[in-house]
């Protein structure tokens, strides 16, 4: 990893030279020749770092060189940190400001930093900083030096990376291959099933324990699943729930996690008697199948209360399957059924490996390379893990020398406890290029089974600084494909995607590429979730994950932890935040989550301004009423994610237009949906937010107040138009005009794809108020929208804004709270998927106008076919209480010859429409699969005269 970090370093000390160019601040004296001299140094190294990381493995006095290299060259970027944070604070304050491409404009002189008469007084301040900083580069390049100097008697080879090429571009990597068939287990597959799907009798023990068993990467976990996802056992068992147990086995969090899994939200109970208790009071004397999944615990007094539990309730039928690497643990737990798992026959394993190795090549290159990849799916050993991680890695490998390379590595020869799987995942690391090395190695921080965010652990590598910049490309479109880069090479597993563009939202590690993880980043990454591990000595760690149960004793040996870069802590106890916030000062990255009920996010101590070098702030369930001015002093953040627990919190700080380098800002409610409208419409948002020109991510911006002097306006947004994804405006009420609208130019906007607009009155006076039509038709969103939602639009009974037509490319539109009267002419939108409607007092009609048959289009003749809502799929309406009549097109042969009306509608759902008598014609001509009707009590009764469902789905 040292590689990536001196890469990066050198980048920082020219990037900041450049920055005092630009900002023409003279360096002090002498700094000039350090600088040069760190960067000999840096160089110096940088060429024998590839092959100083390879021999580190067999070589513990070359892992030791090089973590005196890395300590040293973190303090290095420290310094440097310092330094470049100077010059933006100082850039602040006398009066530069970013512009849309982040390079700083100069409003007046700035002051050199040797003083003289006209300088401010805080000027001799500044100098005393930087001869400081001066002093610090001198001390750590002398460190550095004798660093490089030791490089000499370890006979490193200059960096000479093998013939291939790695692959570090997203278009070559984002096709994923199914690698869901379980292969050379079907007798297995069965017989697990047939046990589970078997009747349970009075002699056998209850619960009936299955285990299945085997060494790691042997299929165990991903057998399970296949049996927990079959159609016969989903059908076969009223409650199902799955739990990841891992080492230690801590009996509050696994009882939590199978109680959350059957309740569907989180529980307030900490005592192991109280949510065991809560969990036989849920099953009751219904039919389980609970599975234990990686189970490592031989102490018999663990399970037994589990298993005492579980005897008091559910049907004798009920089943409990355990996954483990170990006979003793299948013992312990009285196993009725004990599946051994064996290693694959070397014919499954190249069935395996071949399967991914050879996707997507032709039939010639598959054969010329047949022979190579028998020889080297050999080296699996029957692990279909190390088959997959093998196949992953050969498939990018295009020629027959880089598949001789692989052959003949010597990693293979390595002696590991888990050599079989770790000399492919050992292949396949430093395969990687340096910076995706930092970026795997970064993920053993997290605890085993972790559901990883894909956006989190992008925007965690951006902030540490392990992403390699190109000119003209995001930084988070790079951090992108190095997560695209990671997955294809089988280092993630059990994807979730997003339904509507397959990106990948959360994934997982496979327990032995995380085992792999925390090898590769030893005394660097560390997790602390129990007592156990609390006298470990931190001074080497760098990222700390840290979860505190609530009778556990709070870790203070983590207090040497002087250079720790990460700190995500998960809070249960009493401890305050203060205490923490006195160490830790070279923090990248900072999460705090506070478990409710815990009270540590109260409020953020002010002391959060000593975290000068952070980027990334996250708090969840914070349950302040605001953040304290001095975040704004934290010049280098880039991301900031708040999540709000309960309704106290009212205003963002003043000062926030000086963190002008924040790139993602989300402001989020743990809180229903009617209080989460209402209290995001009362966020106060400060003047001067549209200074923020970084920004990219902005899910909501709150307009309100009635002073024009402390209203933020929506002119802020004019020039945030680096914003991408969601944005979500609330508070467009009374007292926003038109012009204002317009200030906001939304139209530039044009990376945006999900807009949604609220209007803020939430009172019963039955006030009209035209000009709220004006404003929304001011709001003109960027015309390559995909997502539109109005909302609390109860005030203008008509809505048709100029630019309504003109979203050629919006697929769902959501109208909500409303008081119109009639709708605009939705059937002539092109790719329009879903629409959806409800609350509404006032609309009694809809007609041919709302499906985009004009006048004029009625008297025509011809044999053209007009398609209206061409691609709408699901159509709702829901309590649209004054409904009265949907029309559908004249019964006259010409127009139902010249009209096709929403042709693959599959979805309709009308409910609480207390006045709707009947429904259009041509739905009898739609392919609908599903139509639900309820509280609608007209057409339910017209609906069983006429002898049809009100409720019905294709069987």
């Amino acid at each position: 990893m040292a590689e990536g970090l001196v890469t990066d370093l050198i980048s920082q000390l020219i990037s900041v030279v450049v920055r005092e160019a630009e900002q023409e601040i003279r360096l002090v004296v002498g700094v000039e020749k350090e600088i040069e001299k760190l960067k000999d140094n840096l160089r110096t190294v940088q060429a024998v770092l590839n092959d100083a990381e390879k021999k580190q493995v067999t070589d513990d006095t070359v892992k030791v060189w090089l973590e005196k290299l890395n300590n040293v060259c973190y303090k290095i970027e420290d310094v440097v940190d310092e330094w470049n944070t100077e010059l933006i604070k100082s850039a602040i304050q006398n009066g530069f400001e970013e512009n849309a491409e982040n390079a700083p404009v100069m409003k007046k002189q700035v002051c050199s930093f040797i003083p003289s008469p006209s300088c401010c007084f805080g000027q001799v301040d500044k100098l005393t900083r930087r001869h400081d900083i001066a002093h610090k580069i001198k001390e750590l390049n002398v460190i550095l030096d004798d660093t490089t100097k030791e490089r000499v008697s370890y006979g490193f080879d200059l960096t000479n990376y093998p013939a291939f090429t790695v692959v570090d571009n997203c278009k070559q990597t984002t096709s994923h291959v199914d690698v869901s068939d379980i292969l050379g287990r079907d007798k297995v597959k069965n017989d697990l099933v047939s046990i589970l799907l078997g009747k349970g009798t009075e002699k056998e023990k209850h619960p009936h324990v299955i285990s299945l068993v085997g060494m790691g990467g042997i299929g165990k976990t991903t057998l399970a699943q296949f049996a927990y996802n079959d159609q016969e056992v989903q059908a076969h068992f009223d409650i199902k729930v799955w739990v990841c147990v891992s080492d230690p086995f801590d009996q509050c969090k696994v009882a939590k996690a199978i109680l959350e899994s059957i309740e569907g939200q989180s529980t307030n109970l900490t005592t192991l008697q109280s949510l065991l208790d809560r969990i036989c009071d849920r099953v009751g004397r219904k039919k389980f199948f609970l599975v234990f999944d990686d189970v490592w615990t031989e102490d018999f007094a663990k399970w037994e209360q589990f298993r005492d539990a579980l005897k008091n309730c559910g049907s004798q039928s009920s089943k409990v399957l355990v996954t483990t690497r170990k006979d003793e643990v299948a013992q312990m737990m009285e196993s009725a059924n004990m599946i051994m798992l064996d290693k694959l026959s070397e014919e499954d394993c190249w069935s395996m490996f071949s399967k991914i190795a050879f996707f997507d090549r032709d039939r010639q290159q598959c054969k010329q390379l047949e022979n190579l990849g028998r020889q080297i799916s050999k080296r699996c050993k029957g692990l279909p893990l190390a088959a997959k991680t093998l196949g992953s890695l050969m498939r990018l490998k295009k020629s027959e020398d880089d598949w001789k390379y692989v052959l003949n590595s010597n990693l293979w020869e390595l002696k590991y406890v888990e050599r079989g799987l770790f000399a492919p995942l050992l292949l396949s690391y430093y395969d990687l290029s340096s910076p995706l090395r930092r970026c795997f190695s970064f993920c053993a921080v997290f605890p085993k089974d972790y559901a990883f965010s894909s956006d989190e652990l992008v925007f965690m590598w951006m902030t540490l600084g392990y992403i390699e910049s190109k000119k003209n490309v995001e930084i988070e479109i790079i951090a992108r494909d190095y997560f695209e880069n990671l997955a294809v090479r089988s280092f993630f597993q059990d994807f979730e995607r997003d339904e509507n563009d397959g990106k990948i939202e959360k994934c997982k590690m496979h327990d032995i590429v995380h085992d792999f993880a925390q090898l590769m980043s030893k005394n660097v990454c560390f997790t602390i979730n129990s007592n156990i591990g609390l006298e470990i000595d931190y001074k080497t760690a760098h990222h700390l994950e840290l979860e505190i149960p609530k009778e556990a004793q709070f870790p203070e040996s983590i207090y040497s932890a002087k250079n720790l870069r990460t700190l995500i802590f998960v809070n249960r106890s009493d401890y305050l935040l203060s205490t923490l916030f006195q160490h830790f000062r070279c923090l990248r990255i900072l999460t705090l989550e506070d478990v409710k009920g815990g009270g540590i996010l109260r409020n953020l101590p002010d002391a959060v301004e000593n975290f000068i070098h952070l980027r990334y702030l996250k708090l969840v369930n914070y349950c302040g009423d605001a953040l304290p001015e001095t975040i704004c002093n934290l010049y280098n953040l880039q991301i900031l994610d708040i999540i709000i627990d309960g309704d106290r919190f009212q205003k963002l700080p003043q000062g926030m237009s000086k963190l002008i380098n924040l790139r993602h800002f989300n402001l989020d409610f743990n809180l229903d949906f009617y209080y989460y409208f209402f209290e995001t419409n009362n966020v106060k948002f400060p003047r001067g937010f549209g200074r923020l020109t970084s920004l990219r991510t902005l899910r909501s911006f709150s307009v309100n107040g009635k002073d024009d002097d402390e209203r933020c306006k929506l002119g802020e947004l004019k020039n945030l138009n680096h914003l991408q994804g969601t944005l979500a405006i609330c508070g467009l009420g009374s007292e926003v005009d038109e012009c204002e609208a317009m200030n906001a130019q939304l139209k530039e906007k044009k990376n945006l794809h999900t807009l949604k607009l609220i209007f803020k009155e939430w009172d019963s006076e039955e006030i009209i108020r035209e000009k709220d039509a004006l404003v929304l038709n001011a709001l003109e969103p960027p015309p390559n929208l995909e997502y539109l939602s109005i909302e609390c639009y109860y005030k203008a009974p008509i809505m048709f804004p100029n630019w309504m037509m003109s979203l050629t490319n919006l697929k769902e539109l959501v109208i909500n709270h409303s008081s119109l009267e009639c709708l605009p002419p939705l059937g002539k939108l092109p790719f329009l998927k879903s629409l959806e409607m409800w609350l509404n007092r006032r609309l009694k009609k809809l007609g041919v106008e709302f499906m985009g048959i004009e006048e004029s289009e009625k008297k025509e003749k011809g044999d053209i076919i007009i398609t209206l809502f061409p691609n709408l799929i699901s159509l709702s309406f829901e309590l649209l209480f004054d409904w009265e009549e949907w029309n559908g097109i004249e019964e006259e042969e010409d127009w139902i010859r010249r009209f096709t009306i929403m042709p693959r509608l599959q979805n309709l759902t009308i409910g609480g429409c207390l006045k709707l008598k009947s429904l259009p014609n041509f739905l009898r001509t739609t392919p609908l699969r599903k139509l639900e009707i309820r509280d609608c009590p007209i057409l339910e009764e017209r609906c069983k005269r006429d002898g049809q469902e009100c409720e019905s789905e294709p069987k």
